[in-house]
């Protein structure tokens, strides 16, 4: 996460869809945390999707904050509960500033992801907090039970235990406040991206030690509450869940505690996909030891390089460097909320509702430049993540021309939680082909389809949905409209991708964010199913109007993609394509990625990649267009890999007698 924790003219289309009437409030699910009995004031505050730092305790409190937050459909708010900010001396614990947080958060109907993290310097202890080896009871031992108290030793479970004794539903603030509905924090969050050193810097084995003690002393306190494993950012090869659960297994009290976590959450941004890899990572992580959990995608999003205050000027892919136009980061909202979905996540939260301040300092700020204030030095663009833009008040970045206004994402948001945020959703099956993705759900109490789809093309395309009722709403950051079959097809025009500046894309993609996606919601009836048309008459084609764009200044199996232009023609192509493995760890955890390639002359057509465990024979493992694939082995066993390709031509790599591309041993 960038430390992001400290307009143009307002568009009448999201002035249309926010003046609508708001669905009802959400069917009741079992994600943990969510507030039972929210105000009834017709917000959406969807379950499934959130907004990160709607508000915090370093932010003054700002109804527009609230009021744009809910208007967007968002259920959760996630901030940070910095414990150095509490505990100002040995001892000595002020929680007025997350008083009244939490009673904002509370009155507004907000869920609350409260991350737990930051030690008193007073604390220090090298890289860790001070005694957070020491045992977490005053018996001297790590195992809960009636009549025992937190050892005064350890301050690290001293401070959890204070926190959710006080934040917990029927705790000390609940009952100051009378709240007796269930009104508190049930999810606590321990630290944020704890494998990224700007974070934690205490290694694995003591951030294993760290969630431990602190789902013990949460626990102790709320035996009701959700721990969850700080937010993984993934960015380096070590998965560290992985990695924390092969030190819980050799714990004999791991099953009773649940494996000291009840949630997970991941943190991926910029690119749609990868976003939905890493969900199905962590949930494969998870199966390797035998464990269903929660999965939250509680930090995702691009930032803005078109709009103040990012670098309006940039020209090249390096200037834009992972960074999209505003019309890309509504699409991203769309398509990166259902590839997690489709992969199992529980929630997803868009980082963040304004810019603030990003990861520049407090009070950041400058006019819209075209680059003419990028001398010696000065400050001249920041990080645009925001839903809205920052208003004229803020301490950082707040000379855009149209301040507070919203950016098209948070039309995106809304659009979402319109769809996905009232009725409970299951499924989520991904097809690609002829340039499209179409990731499907089924909504069963209502007997409906979703359909969200778009184009992975540089130019128009169209798409047909075989119809399986009678008409279907269409949803476009345009509007809603019904619409009708011909005969027994939706056809609908699918706006093209544009050009983007991420690196290291999925087989057949050729941007990170395809084109303008649009969500096609049919009702399905025993009965109702339309009859083709006649062979010779032509559906007609649905054009999706342009998203009006604001002023700006200058895997779990193959999924089948569209192939890759040829740079030879087939009838052309003799040459064989030659395959290579990228070389694994020596020792892996028990799940770990594997990534394979081919060169070629032409367009390689499909992998069928090998696996050998320790001297057995070679099987094939999987048969795909992708290059990477999620591997879970045994402890104790060696693992060799190797790759095969064929390209459109029919041309076979030449390494059919099979030698190790690469390997690797699980322990």
């Amino acid at each position: 996460m960038p430390q992001r924790f400290i307009i143009p003219i307002f568009i009448l289309i999201f002035l249309s869809i926010f003046s609508r009437d708001v669905p009802l409030l959400n069917a009741q699910t079992n994600i943990p945390g969510v507030l039972s009995n929210p105000p009834q004031d017709g917000y959406i505050r969807s379950q499934r999707l959130g907004v990160t730092f709607i508000s915090s305790a370093q932010i003054p409190v700002d109804e527009n904050r609230y009021r744009n937050g809910l208007l967007l459909g968002a259920g959760w708010n996630r901030w940070p509960l910095y414990w150095n900010e509490v505990e100002t001396a040995p001892g000595n614990f002020n929680w007025a500033a997350y008083d009244n947080l939490v009673r904002n958060d509370i009155a507004h109907g907000l869920s609350i992801d409260a991350i737990l993290l930051d030690r008193p310097d007073f604390f220090a202890d090298g890289a860790i907090i001070a005694g957070l080896n020491q045992p977490v009871f005053s018996d001297g031992s790590d195992n809960p039970g009636p009549d025992k108290e937190i050892n005064a030793n350890n301050p690290w479970a001293i401070f959890v235990f204070r926190a959710v004794q006080r934040y917990k539903p029927g705790g000390e603030l609940a009952r100051e406040q009378g709240w007796i509905n269930g009104e508190g924090i049930s999810l606590w969050e321990i630290w944020n991206e704890p494998d990224l050193a700007l974070f934690w810097q205490g290694g694995m084995i003591n951030y294993a030690r760290l969630l431990k003690v602190a789902y013990l002393a949460a626990h102790f306190a709320d035996p009701t509450t959700t721990v969850m494993f700080g937010g993984l950012l993934y960015s380096t090869p070590d998965n560290w869940l992985a990695r924390v659960l092969a030190i819980y297994e050799n714990d004999p009290n791991r099953a009773a505690n649940n494996w000291y976590m009840d949630a997970v959450a991941l943190h991926s941004y910029s690119y749609p996909w990868r976003t939905g890899w890493l969900t199905l990572f962590t949930s494969e992580t998870l199966r390797a030891y035998g464990l269903d959990r929660p999965i939250f995608v509680n930090e995702t999003g691009i930032s803005v390089w078109n709009d103040y205050p990012g670098p309006v000027w940039a020209a090249s892919s390096a200037q834009r460097y992972k960074l999209g136009t505003a019309e890309q980061q509504a699409w991203f909202v769309i398509q990166n909320t259902v590839y997690a979905y489709s992969e199992g996540a529980d929630v997803v939260f868009f980082h963040q509702l304004y810019d603030d301040c990003g990861d520049q300092a407090a009070g950041t700020n400058f006019p819209p430049n075209n680059g003419e204030l990028c001398t010696g030095g000065a400050a001249c663009f920041g990080d645009a993540w925001g839903l809205y833009r920052n208003t004229s008040e803020s301490i950082c970045y707040s000379q855009h021309p149209n301040p507070g206004s919203p950016r098209p994402s948070a039309n995106a948001y809304r659009l979402l939680a319109s769809v996905f945020g009232t009725e409970p959703f299951s499924g989520g099956t991904e097809v690609r082909a002829n340039g499209i993705t179409d990731i499907t759900f089924d909504r069963p109490m209502t007997n409906e389809r979703i359909h969200v789809i778009w184009n992975r093309r540089f130019e128009p395309n169209i798409t047909e949905i075989q119809a399986e009722g009678l008409s279907a709403t269409l949803y476009t950051l345009g509007g809603v409209t019904q619409i009708a079959p011909e005969g027994s097809i939706y056809r609908l025009e699918l706006r093209a991708a544009q050009a983007d500046n991420f690196p290291e894309l999925e087989a057949g993609d050729i941007s990170a964010i395809g084109g303008e996606p649009v969500i096609l919601v049919e009702r399905i009836e025993a009965g109702s199913v339309a009859q083709p048309p006649p062979a010779v008459q032509a559906s007609p084609t649905v054009r999706i109007a342009p998203t009006v764009q604001p002023l700006l200044s200058p895997t779990p199996g193959p999924v089948i993609a569209a192939p890759i232009q040829p740079t030879v023609a087939p009838e052309n192509d003799t040459q064989a394509p030659t395959t290579a493995m990228d070389t694994l760890s020596e020792v892996s955890a028990r799940t770990f990625v594997v990534r394979w390639r081919a060169q070629d002359n032409g367009a390689i057509d499909r992998y069928i990649v090998w696996v050998r465990i320790n001297d057995g024979g070679w099987t094939p493992w999987v048969e795909t267009q992708r290059t990477e694939g999620i591997y879970t082995g045994t402890p104790g066993n060696s693992y060799s890999f190797a790759v095969w390709a064929v390209d459109r031509a029919g041309n076979w790599s030449p390494n059919t007698d099979l030698q190790p591309q690469t390997q690797t041993r699980v322990e």
